[in-house]
């Protein structure tokens, strides 16, 4: 197996994405719209093409490591015609339905499209802790299986259906972006009666670390569609929340992430879910 690889697109994850590859000794070549991010790989050996083209011609495996799809049609706009006989391993951002067009788009130009969704940050990537969701041909996964390991760690093949990864990795956004943004609340409602975020960051962790729990218990009741208020109810979480946006106002802390959560709790109680576990908010979210 050829040890050699392209990686296009040179932020954060690109470039740590690039470097791992040097790491393991491959041949790598790289670009980026602005050059000077290749500076430090190219004085580690990595060699720079000179546009998009180049850089797909260089390698039959080439990494796209973009803000979201729009950006790889812009990138590799005029350059189509080398993608014929590559296989694009794109870890883009973006939805399933974009990730199921473009394997139709590279497929029509001869190519071969891998959805990648990256669950690690760049300081991560290369470690093999990390998991990476992969959907698209099988014969393509297992051909380059080796060499994303290389990046992203384990890889979860989810099947050929090029928009499985990217609903997989969408779906883990939907829970970290919101888990992340209720701890900065925290810390601007701590930092408002003088705590530093320093101070709460091991009891948040505690809480985090023991959400696991929650979720393996609710999710065996959702899924068989039990909603019952014998351990919880909507109710107490609607006077929860109220409390919690007090005391956020109280302390002149903007409120609209909790009054948000809140406003969907009342929601649930208002349709007659009050009595119920506050999971039976699902009915509203649900098509």
């Amino acid at each position: 197996m050829s040890r050699s690889v392209t990686v296009i697109g040179l932020g954060p994850m690109g470039q740590a994405m690039a470097a791992a590859y040097l790491d393991q000794g491959y041949d790598v070549t790289v670009w980026n719209r602005t050059p000077s991010r290749a500076d430090a790989l190219v004085a580690r050996g990595a060699h720079l093409a000179a546009s998009p083209e180049d850089a797909l011609r260089a390698n039959e495996l080439v990494v796209l490591s973009l803000i979201d799809y729009p950006a790889m049609y812009a990138t590799l706009k005029g350059a189509e015609d080398a993608v014929a006989g590559r296989v694009l391993v794109n870890l883009s951002s973006d939805t399933p339905e974009q990730a199921r067009a473009a394997a139709r788009w590279a497929e029509e130009l001869g190519g071969t499209h891998l959805t990648g969704g990256v669950l690690s940050p760049p300081p991560t990537i290369g470690s093999p802790d990390m998991s990476t969701f992969y959907s698209g041909p099988r014969t393509a996964y297992d051909t380059h299986r080796e060499a994303l390991e290389v990046i992203t760690g384990k890889t979860d093949f989810r099947g050929e259906d090029p928009g499985l990864a990217a609903l997989m990795y969408q779906l883990n956004m939907v829970v970290f972006w919101p888990a992340m943004l209720a701890y900065w609340q925290a810390v601007a409602l701590a930092g408002a009666h003088g705590i530093k975020a320093a101070d709460i960051a091991p009891y948040v962790t505690e809480n985090y670390a023991g959400m696991g729990q929650f979720i393996d218990f609710y999710a065996a009741r959702i899924d068989a569609g039990d909603h019952t208020g014998d351990v919880d109810r909507l109710s107490m979480g609607v006077a929860s929340m109220e409390h919690v946006v007090h005391t956020n106002a109280d302390a002149g802390v903007d409120t609209a992430f909790p009054q948000a959560v809140l406003d969907a709790f009342r929601r649930g109680a208002d349709a007659g879910f009050g009595a119920d576990s506050f999971s039976s908010v699902l009915k509203l979210m649900k098509k």
